[in-house]
């Protein structure tokens, strides 16, 4: 031992573990030890170094660690109580020729670490440290696994039946009044009453949480007064982020986060974590190291030919190995601490398609893929994949394991194009169908598709409708950053607009969208706020921008009253009617014991031939869903025009109006023979009778 920290001593045995089992990597609290165990194929020394508090200078505490088996550096110590502060110093070459960066003056953050208790400092803009490395570095905490739980169980949604909703936590309630102030932006703050309660009479069953695994900014955007708002530059992959956290204190910070997720399941909301597997936050080569590249950064990243660079497959200037034996147990460790000990019911991965790299291209056997299909406890939850990164061959959708859900992009082009862009009526009356093209070659239900007309990355819905140019200056990068090509219309005006009928046809619109998001086949995934009309006002990429261009307005006017009680409205009649839910793509063929076709395809003055479903001149069309014993027969018209349409009504049966998003003062009228839909606008009809 090194330093005076007489209360703490280094011991060669232990006893029974407490939390955790022995052989884990990380931190493992003992009845009578504490064991600390760090991964490092390529050093040559490995030290424990132990901090007081997160302001000092230097480690109070230092001790060597011992090699073992599977190149595994570990040590046993009396003393260690929760809360207590340490990182790592590891030794060994330095050759960037063979990928080694190894110095021993770095401190280094522990990747199993369960909490930070210092966040790492910002590099300079010349990518070094600023001086004193250990009081810049960043340090993990121990903590206490203990947690009462109390009733809690998972609410095991089935996939047909999930509504999720796509949010940040900090920005949710950040500007919230009815939530107390010093738990707004945090994780108390989406377990709040008001938030539970907003969330709950929405209808939405499932909330994906944008990277709350802790994560680093960059100088740039400090130098610009701007943060990595969004998070998806991570460093910690077991630790809660401390700055979305009401606790100061890092085990304050881990059983806050235990506690939102109780309050939620409460509530029968399942919780999605948005995860960053495929690089992290320690960015391009010549950056300071923070962790995982000053332990071993020859096994932890891909590197490419010459082993002096690395392989970018993210474009934030590095990408994981996760074909790498100790890499793909990091990832798999991390995955199922965050299930079993933290309680989530699943994983939306940024960037999959880089966890299914390998040598020959994307696999869909690929080694992650094949653990996580052989895992007990990850078989279990949702998987979802955002289906593309930046790499050769990156854009992968519908080609996933079976068992996994994919961000469905083309759903969100073809909507997109058919209410604002002139797109075609075969394109979306796929989509509305659940995507078959994409998912039933590989044996999947239309539940493979997340079906989206927004997300975090893109306009919001408001937006969407407004603006035909993105508006991201205040992201410091003079405009150019952010997609653009966005299929958004602004209606004539760009921005915001006094002209009532312009803002009339705007909000049509969106209801239009969100009609087509919650009737089509598939699940239906909201972003936070487009319910209520947020605007970025254009931001089309609001990665950096923690302020009001982010966090959700609750100060809401009658227009975004109502369209917030529109959208409650059409997640109830999802839920009313097994139709939109199907767990079959549709045939197009009579479903026994009834005579009508699964699925009946409309022009405006009657059935669609094989020809018009090809004619890209067509824009109107509708869809009859027949119904079941307990389940009546739906009608679905959608007139995409600039002028009003007349349908012929299938059948000699009445039809009852349950939407129209252009009146909604004629719901349940009855209407035969035949319907004018009125321009810009979407119809849903049931038949009163109980059989189709």
């Amino acid at each position: 031992m090194r330093g005076k920290a007489p209360e703490i001593t280094k011991v060669s045995a232990v006893g029974e573990a407490v939390g955790r089992a022995s052989g884990t990597l990380g931190v493992a609290r003992w009845a009578s030890a504490t064991e600390f165990a760090l991964f490092s194929a390529n050093a040559e020394r490995v030290t424990l170094c132990l901090f007081d508090s997160p302001g000092d200078r230097r480690e109070s505490a230092s001790f060597d660690l011992t090699r073992g088996c599977e190149d595994v550096w570990r040590a046993h110590l009396t003393g260690i109580a929760p809360g207590q502060l340490y990182a790592y110093r590891v030794a060994g070459p330095n050759h960037p020729e063979s990928g080694r960066l190894f110095n021993p003056d770095d401190i280094l953050l522990d990747p199993y670490a369960l909490a930070v208790g210092r966040p790492a400092a910002m590099p300079d803009g010349n990518g070094a440290r600023r001086s004193d490395a250990a009081r810049q570095a960043p340090l993990g905490a121990v903590v206490d696994p203990q947690f009462d739980w109390e009733d809690d169980r998972p609410p095991n949604t089935p996939w047909r039946d999930t509504v999720i909703y796509e949010l940040h936590v900090r920005g949710f309630s950040k500007r919230r009044p009815d939530v107390p102030a010093p738990l707004r932006g945090t994780y108390a703050g989406l377990a709040a009453p008001a938030s539970i309660e907003y969330l709950r009479k929405l209808g939405v069953t499932a909330v994906d949480l944008l990277p709350v695994q802790h994560h680093v900014d960059d100088y740039r955007l400090e130098r610009l007064g701007l943060t990595n708002y969004w998070g998806y530059q991570p460093l910690a992959y077991f630790a809660p982020e401390p700055s979305y956290a009401a606790a100061a204190a890092p085990q304050g910070v881990v059983d806050e986060f235990k506690v939102m997720v109780r309050a939620l399941h409460r509530a029968g909301i399942e919780v999605i974590l948005d995860v960053v597997y495929n690089h992290t936050g320690e960015g391009e080569w010549d950056a300071p190291p923070l962790s995982f590249r000053g332990i071993d950064n020859a096994s932890y990243y891909r590197l490419a030919a010459g082993r002096r660079q690395y392989i970018d497959h993210s474009g934030c200037g590095n990408s994981l190995n996760a074909n790498h034996p100790a890499v793909l147990r990091l990832i798999m460790d991390s995955l199922r601490y965050w299930v079993e000990e933290m309680h989530v019911d699943g994983f939306r991965f940024d960037l999959a398609v880089s966890l299914g790299r390998t040598p020959g291209g994307f696999k869909r056997w690929a080694p992650f893929f094949m653990a996580v299909s052989q895992d007990p406890v990850l078989r279990r939850v949702k998987l979802i994949a955002e289906p593309w990164d930046l790499g050769p061959g990156g854009y992968q959708l519908g080609r996933f394991p079976n068992g996994w859900a994919e961000w469905n992009s083309w759903f969100r082009d073809d909507v997109r194009r058919f209410w604002l862009g002139g797109g075609a009526v075969g394109k979306m009356g796929t989509r509305l169908a659940g995507s078959s093209d994409l998912f039933e070659r590989s044996g999947r239900s239309p539940q493979a598709g997340i079906n989206l007309v927004t997300a975090h990355d893109g306009f919001t819905l408001a937006d969407l409708v407004s603006y035909n140019e993105r508006r991201n200056e205040a992201n410091g990068e003079d405009g150019r950053d952010g997609e653009r090509c966005n299929g958004s219309w602004n209606h004539g005006v760009e921005g915001p607009t006094d002209d009532e009928g312009i803002r009339a046809l705007r909000s049509r619109q969106q209801r239009n969208l969100l009609a087509s998001l919650f009737l089509a086949q598939g699940v239906p995934m909201l972003l936070a706020g487009d319910e209520s009309g947020r605007t970025q006002r254009g931001n089309n990429n609001a990665y950096c921008q923690d302020n009001a261009i982010s966090w959700l307005d609750w100060d809401l006017d009658p227009p975004r009253k109502a369209l917030y009680a529109f959208t409650a409205e059409l997640i109830a009649l999802r839920k009313r009617f097994p139709t939109l839910r199907r767990t079959a793509f549709f045939k197009g063929t009579p479903q026994p014991p009834y005579a009508a076709k699964d699925i009946l395809w409309l022009m405006p003055n009657g059935g669609m031939r094989q020809a018009d479903w090809r004619n890209h001149d067509l824009r109107c069309f509708g869809a009859r869903i027949a119904g079941g014993a307990q389940t009546p027969a739906l009608l679905m018209l959608l007139n995409p025009m600039a002028e009003a349409e007349s349908f012929l009504l299938p059948g000699a049966a009445q039809w009852e109006l349950l939407l129209d998003t252009a009146d909604d003062e004629a719901l349940g009228s009855r209407h035969s023979g035949s319907y004018l839909l009125s321009f810009h606008s979407l119809a849903l009809f049931r038949q009163p009778e109980t059989r189709s």
